[in-house]
């Protein structure tokens, strides 16, 4: 199944012109793409008869963290969405909205998000079978050889997805805090600002260090056909407009139906050259032959580069390198530039010929800025989109054959999802009467007495058995990839038989290694991302004894989530916690050295495990709102020692995050 983007509904009808097999699309609220203009539930109905009329997959996506104000909005929608719009899949990433979608008898199906972070084999199983969700979409960073291993574990109910172009973040997915560090603006919320494509400066070198290429399997996706697992071919673009939705969802249709014939192949990759996205790059898909996604010799803005300005003093123009035409969307400067300016193409401009360009003064009005082609209308797409409008007035409040089903189907999906959660609470009088918990948490060894983190390692687990009381929590990593998958296993299972009992997982799924906790406590940590006491249900459910919260939310939404919480909760007080994750590091910024942001912000970046972690050259410090997070009931206050390379000097400065702007 080729799964196409709509962020608006000229991408919808294109997704349909180029008889994609499934659409997948946002609300104006609780979607990934919040920058995408996405749909109303109004706009979504007539859509959606038109979908059922051609056949075509619609799949909704509610991949947005819930804060805890917003669970109650949440099922309200989830319930309109169900009565009218009837998806037939629901795509999330918080464990709170499993919960809400039960309630409303959903008879569709549940697909995990990629932001879930779902990594390794033996996670399947649990996801399955412990939550019911019946698809998972996995990791863009897999390679080939990782994502066969992942297919040979899945139970034969759960399907899988995979990503096979578009856009590329640097961080891993659901694993990077960057944009919200520097401003509220969660990257888990849809809201980013992506701080990875800008201009970086590490010593002399000026550069782009962390802005992506487009992921592109292209002629690879044939080797896909073989993994029967692998259910779906999905397109990355929800902000992209139905130009690129056409050309892309065309393309993977030869690859995938007439990917054998050398013809077909070369039509595709036209298609894709002229889709109007970045320069792409198969990243780890072939293990023998990995690209590294960040190459600062290759432009990484979206769009077609159609030229460069020419002129000045207010007379700048473009001599385009192919002919535009009329109604063509050129972007004048890279996206992640404040400056950058939109233009319309007025009338048809031939090749080399002149385009005015109407600039004020100021950076975008300088000679060579550079000028891209970022969406157009072609007369052909054009007459099969005003088509498609005109059936979709024609099918306007019908109740197709497949809404009947739909209909009479209600509620039968319901068994074997486990039983329904529901939100515990606290009473407020109880909380704060016990004093917190306090440790740090080390990636090496110290010598310090009393409760202590360590991060779980070779070299760390060493000292297990010195942990006969149990005083020693032992932490996974935010990230367990498949290559790696035995290992931790084997850890683990070491970490037990010596006398670990108490562990703090960074992914729910990473319980699987835990198949007979018995006496052992299980935290969530802070990776997992949980923000809402629905998803603590869930959590409490799966067998945990309490969570370490989401660090991302404002002093509103910590003080509120331990009166309703069904566990535990901790926090993270102080210390270095990571901008973003990433499994790749540019060829040209050098590990363990300070680099600065266009606005003056420090960071740096440590390799820990596969994976490298970036961090700012200032720490995390919620110490002053100790004595109010206690008096709020939180049980567990943690300190993250990172050691900080040489010759780095980290700033004074303050580490509240989000506590005053809050969560966006």
């Amino acid at each position: 199944m080729i799964l196409a983007p709509a962020g608006g509904k000229q991408a919808f009808l294109a997704a349909l012109a180029a008889e994609a097999d499934g659409i997948y699309c946002g609300l104006k609220a609780l979607s990934a793409r919040m920058a995408a203009i996405n749909f109303s539930m109004e706009e979504l109905v007539p859509l959606a008869n038109l979908a059922r009329e051609k056949n075509t997959k619609l799949l909704i996506t509610l991949n947005s963290l819930l804060k805890p104000g917003e669970v109650k909005d949440a099922g309200k929608m989830v319930s309109t969405l169900v009565e009218t719009v009837r998806p037939d899949a629901l795509i999330i990433q918080d464990l709170g909205f499993i919960p809400l979608i039960r309630r409303t008898g959903f008879p569709g199906e549940i697909h995990l998000s990629t932001l879930a972070n779902v990594t390794f084999a033996r996670a399947l199983e649990l996801v399955r079978n412990k939550l019911g969700v019946d698809q998972v979409v996995i990791p863009r960073e897999l390679t080939i050889d990782e994502i066969k291993l992942i297919a040979e574990s899945c139970p034969e109910d759960l399907g899988l997805e995979m990503f096979v172009h578009g856009a590329l973040c640097y961080g891993v997915s659901g694993r990077c805090y960057w944009s919200s560090f520097m401003g509220g603006k969660s990257g888990l919320r849809g809201r980013c600002v992506q701080p990875c494509r800008r201009v970086y400066t590490q010593e002399n070198a000026r550069a782009k260090f962390f802005s992506c290429m487009d992921l592109s399997v292209d002629v690879l996706a044939k080797v896909l056909l073989d993994i029967p697992r692998i259910r779906g071919w999905k397109i990355e673009g929800r902000k992209k407009g139905p130009h690129y939705v056409y050309y892309t969802v065309s393309a993977y249709k030869l690859f995938r139906d007439h990917g054998r014939d050398p013809q077909a192949k070369r039509d595709a990759l036209a298609l894709l050259e002229r889709a109007l996205g970045r320069p792409g790059t198969h990243y780890n898909f072939l293990p023998q032959r990995p690209q590294n996604p960040v190459n600062t010799a290759v432009h990484t803005g979206s769009g077609l580069l159609i030229g460069r300005v020419k002129g000045g003093g207010g007379k700048t123009f473009l001599a385009p390198r192919e002919a535009l035409l009329t109604g063509d969307i050129l972007r004048i400067g890279y996206e992640d530039e404040s400056w950058h300016r939109i233009q319309r193409v007025g009338k048809y401009v031939p090749k080399h010929g002149r385009l005015h360009l109407k600039l004020p003064s100021g950076p975008g009005s300088a000679a060579r800025t550079p000028v891209f082609l970022v969406d157009r209308m072609e007369a052909a797409l054009k007459d099969k989109l005003d088509e498609l409008r005109g059936q979709m007035s024609e099918v306007r409040g019908q109740r197709s054959e497949a809404g009947d089903q739909w209909a009479e189907g209600r509620g039968k999906r319901e068994e074997g999802r486990g039983r329904k959660s529901e939100v515990g609470g606290k009473k407020r009088g109880d909380r704060g009467k016990k004093k917190p918990l306090e440790i740090a948490v080390y990636h090496r060894l110290v010598k310090k007495q009393g409760p202590v983190g360590y991060w779980l390692s070779p070299e760390t687990i060493s000292v297990v058995s010195r942990d006969a009381s149990g005083r020693i929590s032992w932490w996974l990593p935010p990230v367990i990839w498949p290559a790696d998958e035995a290992g931790w296993a084997d850890l683990v299972a070491q970490a037990v038989r010596g006398g670990a009992r108490r562990f703090v997982l960074n992914a729910p799924w990473q319980a699987a290694f835990f198949p007979r906790p018995g006496k052992l406590q299980l935290w969530a940590g802070p990776f997992c991302n949980t923000a809402n006491a629905m998803a603590l249900s869930v959590l409490k459910d799966l067998g945990f004894s309490g969570a370490v919260i989401s660090p991302e939310l404002g002093e509103k939404e910590l003080l509120a989530l331990p009166g309703e919480s069904p566990i535990p909760l901790g926090i993270i007080v102080a210390g270095g916690f990571p901008l973003s994750i990433s499994r790749s590091l540019s060829a040209e910024l050098k590990p363990e050295a300070l680099f600065i942001s266009p606005k003056g912000e420090g960071a740096w970046v440590k390799k820990h495990g596969s994976d490298y972690w970036v961090f700012p050259n200032w720490n995390h410090d919620l110490t002053e709102k100790r004595p109010v997070l206690q008096a709020a009931g939180f049980k567990l206050f943690i300190s993250l020692r990172e050691s900080v390379p040489k010759g780095i000097k980290m700033k004074n400065r303050p580490g509240i995050w989000n506590w005053d702007v809050g969560l966006m």
